[in-house]
């Protein structure tokens, strides 16, 4: 019988995953008369495609798609969209029929620049590890909303941005310190437009933007050395506009101080003049920063998005361009939740599905002129979220608490980033567990970064051979015998559904027992 191997077929990864795996003792070890691995020596069958993500409604705003189609990739890029792509033309194929098959999605309003300095965004406790709250809701690209500034983001870059799977683009704070509490943000003897931008062009397609944030003076000078930074650099300013202030009102900034292409975040906080106090609906200033082409994102947040502010805005035809959570230490369990759940919100509100996955994927792409991604056109990046839609009855929570009663709930199923899966919810790419790999998992380095049973083995060096030699092959749930054909062994073989299990003969869980393990304890000293 041959012998499997658990890999982590992420690069990088797989020899150090190998290495703590016992049942590699059989290679090398010298085990006279061991047969040869029919599956490590059969020859790897070349193919159009790499994966192929089959039977799934794709939505694609780039290119006005909204239909059954199946999605081909090829070396990490969008290789085919089409109905009718055979299956057996990729190395994996996957049935994702009735999901909704999206590009990745883009959360362009987050805090990820996490560490150990206490009340703070620039590496401090406030932010959150990325990887933790993204991939599994089908989000492949954030961009950090100006946790750092000039004079730390080569650190933030460092620590986070290059060691994480999710791909992490910035926006520099305009302050040099980045974001923090206290005084830290309010300091304009540290906001230079210059610095900032010098350290935004070295570090171009990273730093795709400018962010002023929490300011709480009467005075414009922050957001106008914002802008500075962003003309230099050509990239957006996103505005996170403070305190409200009669000195510096809402609409002179929408009017006249941003740039046509610039952002404005927390729409829908309603504490800066953004909702009209007679009418509901949208501020002085806020159509007309529109028709000037200023962009309009959520920034949900702890307490910057209420229904109070969006329902009447909405209702008014006031809708985002871009759906964003401003994720941070303190709304995860709150009414934020992660980027799903604020996109189940305007799914609540009435905007149709199509438009909320435009508004998590071309539109942000298109907001950060990074248009290389949000989107299925060939030779895009292979981003993918495979969503599934649940119908029922659901509450959801706005900044203050109050909620929201829908009936829809999204749900991410598998997310592919860069051509590879890193997100699979329910083990559809996976391997049975009581079958032997699949001629795809010899190949899954070409397809996956999850890790999965495939069948290969590496070599061992002689010492390490030695000493795996002096145990017995790990137990296998199945029999092959010469001709490749497996029998599931009795041992393997689960009870039917509702078939009482029999009761053995064996001593109990330590957990059931009536008195604790540990009251054999001599006393402690």
């Amino acid at each position: 019988m041959e012998r499997k191997l658990v890999v982590r077929t992420c690069a990088g990864l797989c020899l150090a995953a190998c290495a703590f795996v016992p049942q590699l003792a059989a290679q090398g070890a010298g085990q006279a008369g061991a047969p040869a691995s029919s599956t490590a020596t059969a020859p790897v069958e070349e193919k159009q495609y790499d994966l192929l993500l089959k039977g799934g409604h794709v939505i694609d705003a780039k290119n006005n798609v909204d239909a059954i189609r199946d999605v081909a990739i090829k070396d990490g890029k969008i290789a085919k969209v089409a109905a009718g792509i055979p299956a057996n033309s990729a190395i994996k194929t996957v049935n994702v029929t009735g999901l909704y098959v999206t590009p990745g999605l883009i959360d362009m309003h987050v805090h990820v620049f996490w560490g150990l300095t206490k009340d703070d965004y620039a590496g401090g406790d406030w932010a959150v590890a990325p990887d933790g709250v993204t991939l599994r809701d089908g989000v492949t690209t954030v961009v950090d909303a100006g946790s750092s500034g000039w004079r730390n983001f080569e650190t933030f870059k460092e620590r986070v941005i290059d060691r994480s799977q999710t791909r992490v683009l910035a926006e520099l704070n305009i302050v040099g310190a980045g974001m923090g509490s206290g005084p830290i943000e309010q300091n304009m003897a540290d906001m230079d437009g210059e610095k900032t931008a010098e350290m935004a062009l070295k570090y171009p397609g990273v730093v795709v933007g400018i962010k002023s944030a929490h300011f709480n003076g009467p005075e414009w000078f922050p957001y106008e050395q914002a802008v500075k930074a962003g003309t230099i650099a050509h990239i957006p300013v996103m505005i996170d506009f403070g305190a409200r202030r009669p000195e510096r009102p809402l609409y002179q900034l929408l009017e006249e101080k941003l740039r046509p292409g610039d952002i404005y975040t927390h729409m829908y906080g309603g504490s800066r003049g953004e909702q009209d106090p007679e009418t509901g609906g949208p501020g002085k200033g806020m159509w007309e920063g529109r028709k000037r082409g200023i962009y309009f994102d959520v920034g949900h947040g702890q307490a910057s998005f209420l229904f109070s502010v969006a329902v009447p805005l909405i209702k008014a035809g006031f809708i985002p361009d871009s759906i964003s959570t401003d994720i941070h230490s303190d709304n995860l369990n709150e009414g934020l939740k992660d980027q799903l759940t604020t996109a189940d919100k305007f799914l609540a509100m009435g905007l149709p599905l199509k438009e909320v996955i435009a508004e998590m994927t071309w539109h942000p792409a298109v907001e950060m002129q990074q248009t290389q991604l949000g989107n299925f056109s060939e030779g895009a990046v292979a981003d993918v979220a495979v969503l599934n839609v649940h119908h029922g009855d659901f509450g959801f929570i706005d900044g203050a608490g109050a909620v929201l009663k829908g009936h829809e709930r999204l749900e991410c199923e598998l997310t592919v980033k860069d051509g590879k899966f890193v997100y699979d919810l329910n083990g559809r790419a996976g391997e049975p567990w009581d079958q032997p790999p699949g001629a795809a998992a010899k190949q899954a380095k070409k397809w996956t970064s999850l890790r999965i049973p495939t069948g290969l083995q590496r070599p061992m060096n002689p010492e390490m051979a030695a000493r795996m030699a002096r145990f017995p092959r790990r137990w296998q749930p199945y029999e092959t015998d010469a001709n490749g054909k497996s029998t599931l062994k009795a041992a393997a073989k689960l009870p039917p559904p509702g078939v009482k299990r029999p009761k053995l003969d064996v001593p109990p869980p330590a957990s059931t027992w009536a008195k604790p393990p540990y009251d054999s304890w001599p006393a402690k000293r």
